[in-house]
């Protein structure tokens, strides 16, 4: 079947393509260096609306290369260059039309689709170039690769091959050509290393210092600069010299260390890294064709795969649905907030101070009960200012505005009279929190927000007492407050739809993922993360040994495992919830001794690192009591899933949030979870457990996973 049939079988798949144009011009090159193509992919939309490849785009994309291609044989032109729109090259596949795929033929054709358009690239009878004026993502770095020459603008803010991320893997040419162009182990640092560091992102020179990029040039006049590095090129004026890539050993220990960063990810549980390694190591004859056909067979079987499809759904939730929280209030009933009250100075209050400085830059106070902590608390956050500043990542003016903007007082009289939004981070106790309610209240606007960032204690509780509970919402913060995206947004019992809009506003001027969240007994996160830690803290108490139960879940490929996550939180802290989840559902949250006697010990977590690995703290294992009924991995793990797909089910029952893609959206920005197990009820439907346990999958077919 020819590229043009390929592509036309697939796009009656994908009607609803957003399609993007290849306008060819025609110029002059300076110097008289002749008459040059210019290639400017272009969806027609503004800069939010990223530039993608789905079918009918790479059908438009291969009409352009007819054309140039027929330029180029004839002599009329003596190069080709790619561009893209302003602020954006192009981001890649569109996924929403690899989610629609069934057959892996389907899939088959749009890896060979891809391949066949953008090779056409490097066959031309003239030289091409890639001009990197903005955003480049998988394709859109790709079809550059292509070319023979490429430069790169300094304010390109984002350049990655994430598909790793997404369970694909580079599928157009980028396992096979960046090892050739820059050899394996930068390479690997790009397609495994930053997909499986969050889809970690290159900035302009980064790209350029990579050797992916042969010049780069200030992004105010980037075009006009490449254009002239173009005609200096083809003059022979500027000669392009690359280092030669090293296809010894050098070559193989890349592909190990890619291996080891893998297994240390992902621990084998997801394919696409791997099938992405076993790519960069063939390529190492420099056979390209053989490196395509293989990346088009990866990339046929990931599509037809559950990882993938999880990694789309991942993706769509964190790009669509946190942008539109299910059950928000109308955001005209937001009212506006031009000062912010945070009670308590410490280490969780003072990181809020910061956030919501750097975010809103309103007036920001900050109250304790002594001098001395609301001095370490203002302290703590022109530090952090001044470590902004240090890095140039804010400018001496906008330091000097923001450390204005903030100040510390003990009379909370004085400090909130005149706040719209409180928040407090006091204590986890009920009674502290509804005392600081009850004088916030006293002198606080009537209109002002009263937010809790507890983790677990009921709103709806902690309002009670009060003569306007209508303005009290949970904020529920994740730590790192600057790092974790999530914002766990709890409307109680009689919160007003006008607090909540009002909070749901600030969230996104905070630029958080705001998710609502029924006033139940620590909401989302903590309670999955509690009865999964639990019934792994159960199988130890009960006689498996520690690094048993700890492997069992390796399998899933969490960012760390449970006692190292529990040490992340604190012991003391997880006891606490577990102890809050134990009074509001004895029957399936437990009290465990061994982790109460782990804190009452003082211990800060169950392992020692004097090896620089984790290994179990002796005083912790002599703490330990532990029955004589000893589990498999795959035991642990078969009940360790059970109870969490329980708990999901019984949390969707109860209305704690809208749907199940909530709680995946709640832990994928909350608590890491990865993005190849699309949070955790695709994977949990995947592996036969919500249906065992439930009686019915979470999501429907299609959703995360092959459409029947």
């Amino acid at each position: 079947m020819s590229t043009a049939e390929l592509l036309k079988s697939a796009a009656e798949l994908f009607p609803d393509e957003v399609v993007t144009q290849a306008h060819v011009r025609h110029l002059d090159l300076p110097g008289g260096a002749g008459r040059f193509a210019l290639i400017t992919l272009d969806n027609g939309l503004d800069h939010t609306k990223p530039t993608t490849f789905g079918p009918q785009s790479l059908a438009l994309l291969d009409a352009a290369l007819d054309q140039v291609e027929k330029e180029a044989s004839e002599g009329t032109i003596v190069g080709v260059g790619v561009t893209g729109k302003p602020f954006i090259f192009a981001v890649g596949a569109d996924l929403k039309g690899m989610e629609l795929l069934k057959r892996h033929e389907d899939a088959l054709a749009i890896g060979k689709g891809g391949h066949d358009v953008f090779k056409r690239l490097a066959t031309l009878a003239v030289p091409a170039f890639a001009y990197y004026n903005g955003a480049a993502m998988g394709g859109g770095v790709e079809i550059g690769l292509h070319c023979q020459y490429r430069t790169v603008s300094a304010a390109l803010p984002a350049f990655s091959l994430p598909e790793v991320f997404l369970g694909l893997v580079p599928g157009w040419g980028g396992c096979t050509l960046l090892p050739n162009l820059i050899g394996a182990e930068r390479a690997v640092s790009v397609v495994i290393e930053n997909s499986l560091n969050q889809n970690k992102q290159l900035k302009g020179d980064q790209v350029y210092e990579l050797g992916i990029a042969d010049a780069i040039f200030d992004g105010a006049d980037f075009l006009e600069q490449s254009l002239l590095w173009t005609a200096a090129v083809l003059k022979g004026e500027i000669q392009v010299l690359r280092p030669q890539v090293d296809r010894g050993d050098a070559w193989d220990q890349a592909v190990a260390r890619g291996r080891f960063i893998a297994d240390s990810k992902v621990h084998g549980a997801a394919p696409a890294a791997y099938r992405a390694l076993d790519i960069i190591a063939a390529a190492k004859d420099g056979d390209l064709q053989a490196g395509f056909d293989a990346e088009d067979r990866a990339l046929a079987d990931l599509i037809m795969g559950g990882e993938v499809r999880a990694g789309i759904y991942a993706f769509n939730l964190v790009q669509r649905r946190a942008k539109r929280p299910a059950g928000a209030p109308d955001t005209s009933l937001a009212r506006p907030v031009t000062k912010v009250g945070v009670v308590g100075a410490g280490l969780m209050a003072s990181q809020l101070a910061l956030l919501f400085l750097r975010r809103l830059e309103v007036p920001v106070v900050l109250t304790d009960i002594d001098q001395e902590r609301v001095d370490k608390g203002v302290a703590y956050v022109h530090g952090e200012i001044d470590k902004l500043l240090l890095k140039s990542r804010i400018t001496p003016d906008r330091a000097n505005r923001l450390r204005g903007l903030v100040s510390g007082v003990l009379d909370k009289a004085e400090g909130f009279a005149d706040a719209d939004f409180v928040i407090e981070a006091v204590f986890e106790e009920m009674s502290v929190k509804q005392q600081v309610f009850a004088e916030v209240e006293a002198v606080a606007p009537a209109h002002a927000i009263l937010a809790t960032n507890t983790s677990s204690l009921s709103v709806s509780e902690m309002a009670s007492k009060l003569k306007n509970p209508e303005r009290v919402v949970g904020f529920h913060f994740f730590n790192p407050v600057a790092v974790l995206p999530l914002l766990e947004i709890v409307r109680g019992e009689r919160t007003d739809d006008a607090s909540l809009a009002t909070a749901f506003g600030v969230a996104k001027k905070l630029r958080k993922t705001a998710v609502l969240v029924k006033d139940a007994p620590a909401f989302v996160v903590n309670r999955v993360l509690t009865r999964f830690m639990g019934e792994i803290q159960n199988v130890i108490d009960e006689g498996t040994p520690v690094a048993v139960a700890e492997r069992a879940v390796e399998p899933l490929g969490l960012p760390m495992s449970p006692l190292v996550l529990l040490e992340l939180v604190g012991p003391a802290i997880g006891l606490h919830v577990s102890q809050t989840l134990h009074r509001a559902f004895p029957d399936r949250f437990t009290v465990s001794e061994n982790l109460a006697a782990v804190v009452n010990a003082g211990k800060r977590g169950f392992y020692v690192y004097d090896s620089g690995q984790p290994e179990l703290d002796p005083e912790v294992a002599a703490l330990l009591t532990q029955g004589d009924v000893v589990l498999t991995e795959e035991q642990t793990r078969d009940r360790v899933l059970a109870a969490v797909a329980q708990e999901i089910g019984l949390m969707l029952e109860e209305g704690v949030v809208a749907e199940a893609q909530d709680i995946d959206l709640c832990l994928i920005t909350g608590a890491g979870w990865p993005f190849h197990l699309g949070g955790i009820t695709p994977y949990l439907d995947r592996e036969g457990v919500s249906e065992r346990v439930n009686g019915r999958p979470f999501l429907a077919p299609g959703v995360a996973s092959v459409p029947v």
